[in-house]
């Protein structure tokens, strides 16, 4: 392989990255259900207000602190970070092996049949 084009790479990366997202956040809201549906964001909260001797209404609140939507919009911009970085470091490296394989002349791979 002597040419890796940084466009077609730009535009796999990015739709790769895409899907990697998509299964950020499904897999960040199946697993707060999971621990919500199990009570251990109660039973943690409960754990954290005896500790500290807040069992008033000022004390710290997990369960508001990490609701569903607070999760959803931090996974989302995870997501969004990720593919701008997927895809840009994607191009990067397709520059990069351009000007490596300008030197070294590229990859080489033989294919063979099985017999």
């Amino acid at each position: 392989m002597a040419k890796a084009d940084p466009w077609s790479v730009m535009k796999v990366s990015f739709l790769l990255s895409i899907a990697l997202g998509i299964c950020t956040i499904v897999a960040a809201v199946v697993l707060w259900m999971v621990m919500d549906a199990m009570g251990v964001f109660s039973t943690v909260g409960g754990t954290i207000s005896e500790a500290t001797g807040s069992n008033e209404s000022n004390g710290f609140d997990l369960q508001s602190f990490l609701s569903l939507p607070r999760v959803l919009i931090f996974t989302s911009v995870i997501a969004v970070i990720d593919v701008v970085l997927a895809t840009a470091l994607a191009t990067l490296g397709a520059f990069i092996y351009n000007v490596s394989a300008g030197f070294v002349g590229g990859v080489e791979l033989t294919l063979a049949e099985d017999e």
